[in-house]
């Protein structure tokens, strides 16, 4: 799995023009799915991004993590952070997960944050024509995959 962390002021996904979520400060996560993840890959991500220590304290250290300033949650899955550019100009998506494969994991990283962070996340909709807005606070903007994990 790989996710794109930015850490924003507020953020928003909008589906067929209406507004399918949207939060305040935290974390916009962009999560990409590929055929080999599983249920390790979520824990150890969930665990990596509701610790990281991305937001400012009282002196402007970036030493806080999402949970210590009560942040909320944008997830929002993306197949296209798994483009190959290896080859010619047209990205392949090849090891981006399938639907069947991708969905009930996608449910399960929503579940594992949620049960987590002790309350519920705003999500896009896996698979639909999204538009994402965002103000980046920084900008903040941090790749994790967790096939990296040294």
């Amino acid at each position: 799995m790989i996710t794109v962390i930015q850490r924003v002021s507020e953020a928003s996904v909008t589906i067929d023009n209406a507004i399918k979520g949207k939060i305040d400060q935290g974390l916009m996560i962009l999560l990409g799915i590929e055929e080999t993840d599983e249920k390790e890959d979520i824990d150890w991500l969930v665990r990596k991004v509701l610790n990281l220590r991305i937001f400012d304290d009282e002196v402007g250290v970036m030493n806080k993590s999402l949970v210590d300033v009560e942040g909320e949650i944008l997830l929002i899955s993306q197949f296209t952070l798994h483009a190959s550019t290896k080859k010619g100009n047209r990205p392949s998506y090849i090891k981006a997960a399938k639907p069947d494969i991708a969905i009930p994991l996608y449910e399960q990283f929503i579940a594992a944050l949620e049960t987590e962070l002790g309350r519920g996340i705003q999500t896009g909709e896996f698979g639909a024509d999204m538009k994402v807005g965002l103000v980046n606070d920084g900008p903040v903007t941090i790749i994790i995959d967790s096939k990296n994990k040294q």
